[in-house]
């Protein structure tokens, strides 16, 4: 049964798998930290929260990459892919911080695309930063 786990297609599906539970479970922490309801505005067509949940979603995969390339078993990617999340998300905290002048989280579920680029690209940006630091890497 060891060579079974040992099988790169084997080792490859559970990790695929476990980075989709994960996103899951990440985006809806991500719904329950916003104003607005995600999938709720992206099916009525609100482009500015489609960009930033795509970001986010971006954000959280290049997390995930970094994480399994510098990680030897899926408990120590999943354990730096959460730690890299909760990065993002402080990440997008701060953003809301730092912008007081503009309620960053309002404006998106308004459809302000211009808020909703920044917020993909910060999400994705600080992805790299994140994962560039992962696993000692």
């Amino acid at each position: 049964m060891s060579g079974f786990w040992d099988n790169i297609l084997v080792e490859t599906a559970a990790r695929y798998s476990a980075v989709v539970l994960c996103t899951i479970v990440f985006l809806a922490v991500f719904e329950f930290a916003t104003s607005y309801r995600n999938w709720e505005e992206i099916k009525r067509g609100n482009l500015a929260v489609a960009m930033a949940t795509g970001g986010k979603i971006i954000g959280i995969a290049v997390v995930f990459k970094y994480s399994i390339e510098h990680n030897d078993t899926i408990i120590q990617s999943m354990g730096w892919g959460a730690f890299g999340f909760a990065l993002l998300l402080s990440g997008y905290i701060i953003f809301e911080f730092l912008t007081p002048a503009i309620k960053i989280d309002e404006e998106i579920g308004k459809g302000n695309k211009a808020v909703g680029l920044i917020a993909m690209l910060i999400s994705i940006g600080l992805s790299f930063v994140i994962g560039a630091s992962i696993g000692g890497g």
